[in-house]
């Protein structure tokens, strides 16, 4: 209990704005409904985990959030654990399968669920998403597809050996009885995580296709990556650059900025404005984990705990011309076009170096975001939580993702390639 405590005021306290998208009553009715549902004197760290993601997600800031307790599902993996055997994807807000990871070969992806174990799945989604962390609906499912219905199915209902489901296809209603399958062998072994931007550069007809990969990680040798590619552009005499920023994690702006400097025609940055709130908690994860000789470091201990203040970022410069590409600019995003992913899409948008292709962002360009963590001090659990606000280049606040110039769906994220190739037909 103390640590739920803790939980609640150290949101109040560290979050930029924690009443931005819920009522000072609200926030404080899930915290009383929360702490009232705690029954046992101690909690495992599934229970615990599972209690305090209900209280952080009603925030409702996708960037404020426990994750999803990884170590007990791979905890209960490795004891022989089981789970659901289908996943599911979002279309027009209706669960639709994704994958059949079954023995029951006659179900077919596209298929509706409509119920498991005689529950509607309505009742069922409206029991994990107060454990996902977003700011509207579409988000939670977006976040659900990228986590997966099977995990979530496990953290709320647990271990079950057989599901009786419910679908719809074509109109017609099935009943099938399934097995539950092996996390490990059936399930985790056999499935690729939503999440897949990596380096990639390759030459499609007269158009030059760039997966930049999520922008983090050896940042010398992203840039080396980025540099050669960009060569190799030039000496191909590309016409069009294809920039996939779909299923992309995000990450750091001084790997976007420098991808887009290499198209940029003018100096540009990345927001138009970015506010940082500083507090207890953010100078004492500074001091122990940054730099604090920098220029960032500095004014947020230097503020007042609670203070507002913004924080101006250097205008980036564009390549020299001669490395440049001048041609036409396409970029690629989905629904799992996350975070900074989803800023520099905008951010290419407004500055008009490039048209944005596909479906509207999860993500809103315009957030609260630039995350830091601290662990809560008896369970170990960590916390993320946004310390900063960051509105697009052309300073709208409009809560909706990145909406694109060119308007294509990715169904059921699956492996064909609708956007990809509807542009590329486009252009041929």
């Amino acid at each position: 209990m103390e640590d739920l405590d803790y939980l609640y005021n150290s949101l109040i306290e560290a979050h930029y704005q924690v009443y931005a998208y819920v009522t000072e009553q609200d926030f404080e009715s899930t915290y009383q409904k929360v702490k009232g549902s705690i029954k046992k004197d101690s909690l495992n760290l599934l229970e615990t985990t599972t209690a305090f993601q209900q209280l952080i997600s009603a925030i409702n800031n996708g960037h404020t959030e426990i994750q999803f307790p990884g170590q007990s599902y791979a905890e209960y993996a490795y004891t022989g654990g089981t789970v659901f055997p289908l996943e599911i994807a979002f279309e027009d807000g209706k669960p639709l399968i994704r994958k059949n990871w079954s023995t029951e070969e006659q179900i077919k992806t596209g298929s509706e669920l409509l119920s498991v174990n005689g529950v509607p799945i309505s009742d069922i989604l409206s029991k994990i998403y107060p454990q996902i962390s977003a700011e509207r609906l579409y988000f939670k499912q977006v976040k659900l597809e990228l986590f997966s219905f099977p995990r979530f199915y496990w953290q709320l209902f647990g271990k079950q050996d057989t599901f009786e489901i419910e679908l719809k296809s074509n109109g017609t209603i099935s009943n099938y009885t399934l097995n539950a399958i092996r996390v490990i062998e059936d399930y985790e072994m056999k499935r690729d995580e939503i999440l897949n931007a990596r380096l990639e550069l390759k030459f499609l007809g007269n158009s030059a296709y760039i997966n930049p990969g999520n922008f983090g990680g050896d940042e010398q040798a992203y840039r080396r990556f980025i540099d050669s590619a960009f060569v190799e552009i030039r000496n191909n005499k590309s016409k069009n650059l294809i920039l996939d920023l779909r299923n992309n994690g995000g990450g750091d702006n001084s790997y976007s900025d420098y991808l887009i400097s290499y198209f940029a025609d003018r100096p540009f940055t990345w927001n138009s404005e970015f506010t940082l709130k500083t507090s207890s908690f953010l100078k004492d994860h500074v001091r122990k984990n940054n730099d604090t000789t920098t220029r960032y470091s500095k004014a947020i201990l230097s503020h007042e705990n609670g203070e507002i203040f913004d924080f101006k970022f250097d205008d980036i410069q564009p390549q020299p011309l001669e490395k440049r590409f001048t041609g036409k600019v396409y970029v690629l995003v989905n629904r799992q076009s996350h975070s900074q992913s989803a800023v520099s899409a905008s951010q290419i948008q407004d500055y008009n170096f490039g048209e944005i292709v596909g479906e509207e962002t999860g993500e809103y360009p315009s957030l609260y975001a630039s995350v830091f963590r601290y662990k809560l001090p008896n369970s170990g659990i960590e916390v993320q939580v946004s310390k900063g606000y960051i509105v697009r280049v052309n300073g709208s606040t409009a809560e909706q993702g990145v909406i694109p110039d060119i308007y294509i769906k990715d169904y059921l994220l699956d492996e064909e390639d609708e956007i990809l190739e509807g542009l590329l037909k486009q252009l041929n």
